[in-house]
C-alpha cells in the first residue's frame, strides 16, 4: 500500500525510517493508505456530540488539515482530515497525491 509522511504534509523535516516508525492504516474513499505518525498513544472514539469545529488560531498552511477539535474527559484532541492530507493543493486527485 502507498505510504504518506505526515510530517511533510504539516511542513515539517523528515526522520529517518527504522522498525519503530509508527504507520496507521486508514481507508478513505475506497483507497487504502498508510500514514506515517511520530507515534500513537492511544486509540479512542470520540462522540460526534463532542466535536467542535477547530477555531482559526493561527494562519499556518498546516491548519487546513484539522477537521475539529474532539473532548477526551479533560483533554483535547485534534481531528485530522485525512482526505485533505491524502489530497493534492486543490484537493482534487488523491491518486496522484499518494503515488498511484
Amino acid at each position: 500500500i502507498p505510504v504518506v509522511d505526515v510530517r511533510l504534509r504539516f511542513g515539517k523535516p523528515a526522520r529517518s525510517y527504522d522498525e519503530r516508525t509508527c504507520v496507521i492504516v486508514v481507508e478513505i474513499a475506497d483507497i487504502t493508505v498508510g500514514l506515517i505518525v511520530d507515534g500513537v498513544t492511544e486509540v479512542v472514539a470520540i462522540p460526534a456530540e463532542e466535536i467542535v469545529p477547530h477555531p482559526d488560531l493561527d494562519e499556518s498552511d498546516s491548519r487546513q488539515f484539522v477537521n475539529g477539535i474532539g473532548k477526551v474527559g479533560t483533554s483535547v484532541k485534534l481531528i485530522l482530515d485525512c482526505h485533505k492530507l491524502l489530497t493534492d493543493d486543490e484537493g482534487e486527485n488523491p491518486d496522484r497525491e499518494i503515488g498511484y
